[in-house]
């Protein structure tokens, strides 16, 4: 049985969400509507899935999915909003959200994004996804390569990719950096892409090639 609970400050939005959700025979949802009591729940039970509201009083999505993530590192939590997220998408993605559905969502999409989480697939709308900036493939320098001003690493980014060139596990980055795994995970994909590269090896060596890794690090082998 895959247990799912939904934080809304809207009791009927999160009955109807809980209503689509157990149509699915393997599926079972709770509600919380009010986030003082959500510390209680947290202590009590863990979920597969975390579905939560992004602007709740007293606690926002972004507070809250912290919050959960102390308790469950490994948590899978996916925003359900009916509001625009590009404004804050960054600061959702740094908290260690793993996806995000529209509360305009079909049953379909919605059972569908809650699946695609659950293998540690990335979910995230298409309307949404049209508005993010990304690095686009750049025409090719002599040597073949993209110039360096096209390439940029986000703070976390660059602390990550520092902990791989030293050799370290994901598993063992996440606690030198005090992230979940699977933050982690989403932001190798990050750094993979804009990298151009398939595999650490790789994100290492073309990182290295423009100056994207420390001297400290660099030196590591």
């Amino acid at each position: 049985m895959i247990n799912i609970l939904i934080v809304d400050d809207h009791p009927a939005v999160g009955a109807g969400t809980k209503t689509i959700i157990e149509t699915e025979p393997d599926m079972k949802a709770e509600i919380v509507t009010v986030t003082e009591k959500i510390t209680e729940v947290l202590k009590n039970k863990t979920y597969d899935v975390y579905l939560i509201d992004l602007y709740m009083p007293v606690m926002n999505g972004i507070q809250l999915t912290k919050l959960i993530l102390q308790y469950n590192p490994e948590a899978i939590i996916l925003i359900y909003t009916g509001f625009d997220l590009i404004a804050h998408y960054n600061l959702l993605i740094e908290a260690g959200v793993s996806g995000f559905i529209s509360k305009a969502a079909t049953k379909e999409q919605l059972i569908t994004a809650i699946k695609c989480s659950l293998r540690e697939e990335a979910v995230i709308p298409l309307q949404l996804l049209k508005q993010l900036r990304r690095v686009d493939a750049q025409p090719s320098t002599s040597e073949g390569h993209q110039e360096l001003g096209y390439i940029t690493l986000s703070d976390k980014e660059q602390k990550i990719l520092e902990e791989v060139s030293k050799g370290l596990t994901n598993k063992a980055i996440a606690v030198e950096l005090s992230m979940s795994q699977r933050t982690v995970e989403f932001h190798l994909t990050n750094i993979f892409s804009k990298l151009g590269v398939s595999s650490r090896t790789e994100a290492v060596m073309k990182a290295r090639e423009y100056g994207l890794l420390s001297i400290q690090s660099v030196s590591h082998e």
